[in-house]
């Protein structure tokens, strides 16, 4: 496999629109492949659309699902498309050694609408600083590839929101420069804002009780969001953040976060709807502390609190569903939001379990 030079993007379609940050981006993730003569080379990808695939060198002979057969060349106006996408491909085979690149459809579908939604004319107006300072425009923030790689838009928070409430994210969102040791959220305080990191690392601490030393919890970089916990479920902040070197955090506002992203992210289902999904093997979480999972829980249920589920997600897996719950709600839909940003599939017990006789 050899490394892309980035202006071989230029003659593909679509591709060839991206702005040159993510063509830089995709350079660094997708590579030429060879496939040897009378080799299928969609042997790799049994579905034929999971992956978009680009003939660049050589010949591909392509039997189709209603038997016509088609040469495709390298190099043709054809091959400037993908050949599996235009084509309904029964089976393939390299009538010549070939070159050919692959790029998951997904992951190209979400850069082409970060790019597109970027690019909007209305995002045009620029952002501004806690003091009303003209600031870096919105295109100039969702065009940063560093705070919003191809890998955060295919898994994190933005990949389920729709574009409407992105776009209006950023003509909503204030930029703040911040100093080494500043603290930006302190434990038990009320909650006001959702904070991305666009420059810096910031400290995550807690205090079991006021008489004890704080525990760090982790340490976050560009790209990593904080905040939302006390904003989704309605409580005091949990936990203490101090920016460990100077940066730049991106804040929205709680009515705005509650707005645009707590309400899109948050799916909540019934009693009945989460028996019919366990029932077809999703997987209930109690996110409570162990010594209520203890006393009592749902049968099949794994423990996950709400405290410490961001080292616990770790654990889970992307492909399963998983239904959370907790007494009354909120603690599980701030944990649902948590997991939904770290692109897993998860929905809240509507109401929790409070009063049930599950319990």
């Amino acid at each position: 496999m050899a490394i892309i030079d980035q202006s071989l993007f230029n003659v593909l379609e679509p591709i060839a629109s991206l702005s040159s940050g993510r063509k830089a981006e995709l350079a660094q993730i997708c590579f030429v492949e060879r496939v040897s003569k009378d080799i299928d080379p969609l042997r790799m990808n049994m579905s034929k659309t999971t992956q978009a695939l680009y003939l660049l060198k050589g010949d591909l002979g392509v039997n189709l699902v209603d038997d016509k057969k088609v040469i495709l060349r390298g190099g043709s106006d054809v091959a400037k498309h993908p050949v599996n996408t235009r084509h309904k491909i029964k089976a393939a085979i390299a009538l010549t050694d070939i070159d050919i690149l692959r790029i998951d459809t997904d992951l190209l579908d979400i850069m082409m609408t970060w790019d597109q939604v970027s690019g909007n004319a209305s995002l045009s107006e620029t952002m501004t600083q806690a003091d009303s300072t003209p600031q870096r425009s919105a295109i100039d923030w969702m065009n940063d590839t560093g705070v919003f790689s191809a890998n955060k838009l295919q898994s994190g928070v933005f990949s389920r929101l729709p574009p409407a409430n992105i776009e209006e994210m950023f003509k909503r969102m204030t930029s703040i420069k911040v100093e080494a040791g500043q603290m930006i959220i302190k434990q038990g305080t009320e909650g006001d804002y959702y904070y991305l990191i666009q420059k810096g690392i910031v400290e995550v601490s807690r205090a079991s009780d006021p008489t004890q030393n704080p525990v760090v919890l982790a340490e976050l970089v560009a790209g990593n969001a904080f905040g939302e916990e006390a904003l989704v479920s309605g409580n005091k902040r949990n936990a203490t953040v101090v920016m460990k070197t100077d940066g730049e955090l991106l804040r929205l506002n709680k009515e705005d976060f509650i707005e645009l992203l707590k309400a899109p992210l948050i799916s909540q289902i019934s009693m009945q709807e989460a028996k019919t999904k366990v029932a077809a093997g999703a997987q209930w979480v109690d996110v409570r502390l162990p010594s209520e999972y203890k006393y009592a829980h749902l049968e099949g249920a794994i423990n996950l609190p709400l405290v410490e589920i961001r080292q616990l997600a770790e654990t889970l897996n992307k492909s399963k569903t998983y239904i959370l719950y907790c007494q009354t709600g909120r603690r599980s839909s701030a944990a649902t939001f948590i997991l939904a940003q770290s692109g897993f599939n998860v929905v809240t017990l509507e109401g929790g379990v409070k009063g049930s006789a599950l319990l």
